[in-house]
């Protein structure tokens, strides 16, 4: 069964109480810490797409540059810079955004979102957070010759039986390893999403962290390192995580999910069962700070943020003490 992982403090009293699993491995893939169900099969979220890019790059996806590949990883959210990045990728292989094929959206950055709405510009599916996944999925398919839309006797690149997906699928369970077969689900951007345990979950992020020089994995790895803001967006968990602690690779994933590893192979995974996201983050820094990572005082809040009452700071949304 899960258990009580995070709690909201208000005014001294404990207001709320956020149940979950986690998962921490030694860099011999050893579990160090268990809490939790960690065997059973989650669905990751976007913590899967740096093992997604891992397949795009397998099947010929090649970058521009590192921006693209973050952004090929990214859960962003609509910024300017993310916006362009999206668009100029899907030029590059011929693309326009109407290939995309993902849900269109608003911004997730509220000054995006305002800017946009204060112009009366609809919603775009450039806008929509996993539109860089998608169009480097495009890209992919420009480089064997799939098919990206379905025909009436063959799957679009959304299909989990069009060859992308299924070297896509491939490559996730190779990274996770001993995963027992699992029907596929349906992601909220349309395409398919395999199901892990948070124990393999792990395990992926150990092999990016620890992968050797000029392996896709690596080539993955270093660019969401390197690239932290355009992986998430302004004020967002890993642009506030990576830059924090050096050498740190995660990436959250939607209904509080997170993963990641630091640069000797130690792995953590972890889910909110409720799905609220404000326990991610103070979760995660609490963990880290459990490992080992020695906070500078600028960062140190990360595992203690606000709960409001009036404007002001009354409490805090943390880990529960003694928990890890």
């Amino acid at each position: 069964m899960s258990v009580e992982l995070v709690e909201v403090v208000r005014s001294g009293f404990r207001e709320c109480v956020h149940r979950g699993s986690l998962v921490v491995l030694d860099p011999d893939g050893e579990v160090r810490l268990a809490l939790g169900e960690i065997h059973t099969p989650i669905y990751p979220r976007s913590s899967n797409k740096p093992l997604q890019a891992v397949a795009l790059l397998r099947q010929g996806f090649v970058p521009r540059s590192t921006e693209e590949l973050a952004i090929a990883t990214a859960s962003h959210e609509g910024e300017a810079g993310h916006v362009r990045l999206v668009e100029a990728l899907l030029a590059a292989h011929g693309f326009t955004e109407d290939d995309l094929q993902c849900p269109p959206d608003l911004p997730g950055s509220e000054p995006a979102r305002a800017t946009i709405v204060a112009a009366g510009h609809p919603r775009r599916t450039v806008y929509m957070n996993c539109s860089g996944k998608h169009a480097a999925m495009l890209a992919a398919c420009a480089a064997n010759g799939w098919p990206v839309r379905a025909g009436s006797d063959e799957p679009g690149y959304l299909d989990s039986a069009h060859p992308l997906q299924q070297a896509v699928t491939e490559t996730i369970l190779e990274l996770a390893g001993d995963v027992e077969d699992t029907d596929l689900g349906i992601d909220g951007c349309g395409l398919p999403i395999v199901p892990l345990p948070l124990f393999n979950l792990a395990r992926a992020y150990s092999r990016l962290a620890t992968a050797g020089a000029g392996t896709p994995e690596r080539a993955v790895a270093d660019a969401i390192r390197s690239h932290p803001h355009l992986v998430s967006g302004t004020g967002k968990d890993d642009a506030r995580l990576m830059p924090a602690v050096p050498g740190l690779l995660c990436k959250a994933g939607a209904d509080g999910v997170h993963a990641g590893a630091l640069p000797d192979g130690t792995a953590f995974a972890l889910k909110i069962d409720d799905g609220h996201e404000r326990a991610r983050l103070p979760l995660t820094a609490a963990l880290l700070h459990h490992l080992g990572v020695t906070w500078s005082e600028e960062h140190a809040e990360l595992a203690s943020q606000p709960v409001l009452g009036g404007g002001i700071r009354v409490g805090t949304v943390r880990a529960i003490p003694g928990v890890l």
